[in-house]
């Protein structure tokens, strides 16, 4: 078993001895004393920082054994009381942390304004918008290729068109999971608002590949039909995405019901 000598400076003139073993600790610090007159460890002074060590034999299979250190001894140990007692300064004490509670300011009115993210170079073709073939090429040229587009997903995206059915822009709406999606006609039209779009088409994606549209596809389409109509802004379609299909609920009849 080997040892270390580790020099812990608790005060002023006071060094332990301090063992690497935990096993050998208890024994060990039952003969390590502290010499309040001690020099500092510079080598100032003539007496030594530590008393001659006892003899020790070893028994039971190697484990040492040491007699119960006397009454004497036992005072010289270092303690809290001791410390104090010798003059030493008692350990300061741990600063306490305490949580500080973040600043919270009302809100305020703001000013609002709509930003164009970026510009979607398209033909001239492509810009005008009347039929479900050009709907769906747009969607294929400008939003399935775009990093915030996941397949794996169902994506909503609204495009906006001028009084002569020329895309304006589009914006995407809302991302759900691989077989539903949250809509609600405050989202859908508040953008088609700021921008001052006189129509729109809605389009979304099947991430199973089939176009063909659900229960709820045709609920929440006449819904925002009868939205539209109280804002005066005409829902023109609904396009419903596949792998290498499309679907227009116009086209199906879903409108006029």
């Amino acid at each position: 078993m080997r040892f270390r000598v580790v020099f812990t400076r608790v005060c002023p003139r006071l060094w332990l001895l301090r063992a690497t073993s935990r096993q050998w600790s208890k024994h060990l610090f039952a003969r390590c004393h502290s010499v309040a007159d001690a020099p500092p460890p510079d080598g100032a002074g003539t007496r030594g920082a530590f008393r001659p060590e006892r003899g020790c034999s070893l028994r039971n299979g190697g484990e040492e054994s040491s007699p119960a250190p006397s009454t004497n001894e036992t005072q010289n140990m270092n303690t809290t009381e001791n410390l104090i007692s010798n003059g030493c300064p008692a350990p300061a004490s741990q600063p306490t942390n305490q949580i500080v509670k973040p600043i919270k300011f009302p809100a305020q009115p703001q000013e609002w304004k709509i930003v164009s993210l970026r510009e979607c170079p398209t033909p001239d073709t492509m810009q005008q918008c009347e039929t479900p073939d050009q709907a769906a090429a747009y969607w294929r040229a400008h939003v399935a290729n775009h990093p915030y587009f996941n397949p794996e997903c169902e994506c909503l995206v609204v495009f906006i068109l001028n009084t002569r059915r020329r895309i304006k822009g589009h914006y995407l709406v809302s991302i759900g999971t691989m077989d539903t999606i949250l809509c609600h006609p405050r989202e859908v039209f508040r953008l088609a608002v700021m921008a001052s779009a006189a129509a729109i088409i809605i389009a979304h994606n099947h991430p199973s590949g089939e176009a063909t549209p659900s229960e709820a596809d045709i609920k929440i389409t006449r819904d925002l039909i009868r939205a539209g109509q109280l804002l005066k802004i005409e829902v023109l379609d609904h396009i419903i995405v596949g792998h290498s299909t499309h679907t227009s609920l116009r086209t199906l009849g879903y409108f006029y019901s």
